[in-house]
């Protein structure tokens, strides 16, 4: 059987995929910030706690990265086709460490997963049961995933960094084909950008409500421009449009599936700090004052992206 070597001129290198990412956010920005939510959306879903489903992200990571190593793939199919993933040994300090966990909350948190059947020793081995918790197949990731690459893909093949257009229906064959491989790579996009944030927020809660806040206006802001723009200004539109639309607490209560009461305690704080502004409706709105923190954190994501688009449509050419 021939094998199909990738032509370097027909790759797309990172670098150019974060120019892209970064000249035209005003198009790209809004479409990956609503998929950031919803993803956010069903990890708390699944059980009402951030932290444990990235626990479960994090150890599932470690056995794509396994295969990964040792030139396993698996399609979509192949991967779920079994309720239950076995995993390597973990140890808790590299939970901590990695995750940015407090020891003793990770402890109790992989001890709750267990007690609940989640996380289970089996003679040696170490398998996540995914029947037991409210799991559902990234299917829906799939699809908002490939309908960001296909538009910044469309934007590449109009500044002829590559020669023709590829369509999100492609895109959603090429990830479910190479899933193991391709997930890989997409959780070294999350699982960062999950713990450079929290660096800044805290924790997850407030992270997941400024979020909603976030993506409500990049909505909003998106209408404003007739032609891309790009990250600067897009991003300062949010803070200097008085007219910017914002959101109130039983909406973002309901969008995330956070208790309305710890939505409304989490802006309270998220106001103190000087993170966002609310209005005679009570609704909420970015605030500016920390914007020069969140730059450098939203910058090293877009680098991951960029090398994440990059990766996949490189395998998709492969294909």
């Amino acid at each position: 059987m021939q094998t199909k070597i990738l032509e370097i001129s027909k790759q797309i290198a990172k670098e150019d995929a974060f120019r892209i990412l970064d000249s035209k956010y005003s198009v790209l920005g809004p479409i990956w910030v609503c998929h950031q939510l919803e993803w956010c959306n069903g990890v708390y879903a699944a059980f009402k706690d951030h932290d444990k489903f990235l626990i479960i992200i994090f150890l599932t990571k470690k056995t794509l990265e396994n295969y990964s190593n040792n030139l396993i793939k698996l399609s979509y199919d192949e991967f779920f086709s079994n309720n239950t993933i076995e995993i390597e040994k973990f140890n808790l300090t590299e939970i901590s460490s990695k995750l940015n966990i407090p020891k003793e909350s990770a402890r109790r948190k992989v001890m709750e997963l267990e007690n609940d059947g989640v996380i289970k020793r089996i003679n040696k081995k170490i398998i996540i049961d995914r029947s037991c918790f409210n799991f559902s197949k990234p299917i829906n990731s799939i699809k908002r995933v490939s309908i960001f690459l296909a538009t910044l893909l469309t934007i590449c093949k109009n500044e002829r960094i590559i020669p023709q257009k590829v369509s999100s229906e492609e895109l959603q064959l090429v990830i479910k084909d190479n899933f193991t491989n391709i997930w890989n790579l997409y959780y070294e996009v999350q699982i960062p950008m999950m713990i450079n944030y929290k660096k800044i927020f805290k924790d997850y809660d407030t992270l997941h409500i400024y979020g909603a806040c976030a993506a409500n206006q990049h909505l909003d802001a998106k209408r404003l421009f007739k032609a891309p723009t790009d990250r600067e200004h897009f991003i300062k539109s949010l803070f200097t449009n008085k007219k910017r639309q914002g959101i109130n607490a039983m909406s973002i209560s309901e969008i995330t599936g956070i208790p309305r009461a710890t939505v409304i305690r989490k802006l309270k704080k998220l106001i103190k700090i000087g993170f966002l502004s609310i209005d005679k409706k009570k609704h909420y709105r970015l605030k500016g004052n920390f914007v020069s923190t969140l730059k450098p954190k939203q910058k090293d994501t877009l680098y991951r992206l960029a090398n994440f688009s990059a990766k996949v449509y490189n395998i998709l050419i492969l294909n």
